[in-house]
């Protein structure tokens, strides 16, 4: 009878681990990102992995042409495809896995990335605002 009592302490105890979700579980996690390792990605490993992806390193070398030659319309197609990127990735959902793959722990917030993404945006509008000049034509 005490055998049966231990027994029962545990199972009752495993209960939580065994109802909470898993990778193994859901699979959300291998449709999501196959290549997941899960330790859970926060807010960094996030928004690393979105600048590294080929979308984001495309605009990012389209943000350095258009500040490396000051190029208004350049910088202004930039900010616009940024602005397409963000929105793509925190509105739409084709899958409609994204809340559980945020749940499992395998995609993070996007918030940090968001926040970077508009800095640089921001920095591409005023680093390429066209210059005003004075009466005597030089730069103020």
């Amino acid at each position: 009878m005490k055998r049966s009592g231990a027994i029962y302490l545990y199972r009752l105890t495993s209960l939580p681990f065994a109802l909470s979700p898993t990778p193994a579980l859901a699979e959300v996690c291998s449709t999501a990102r196959s290549n997941w390792d899960g330790n859970p990605v926060g807010m960094l490993g996030e928004a690393v992995s979105l600048f590294l992806s080929p979308a984001g390193i495309a605009l990012l070398l389209l943000s350095l042409i258009a500040l490396r030659f000051r190029q208004q319309w350049v910088g202004l197609a930039a900010v616009i495809l940024w602005t397409v990127f963000i929105t793509v990735i925190t509105m739409a959902d084709p899958t409609g896995l994204r809340p559980e793959a945020m749940a499992e722990g395998c995609i993070g917030q996007p918030t940090l990335f968001i926040v970077a993404v508009a800095a640089i945006c921001v920095g591409i509008v005023l680093y390429t605002k066209p210059r005003t000049g004075g009466a005597d034509g030089s730069e103020r």
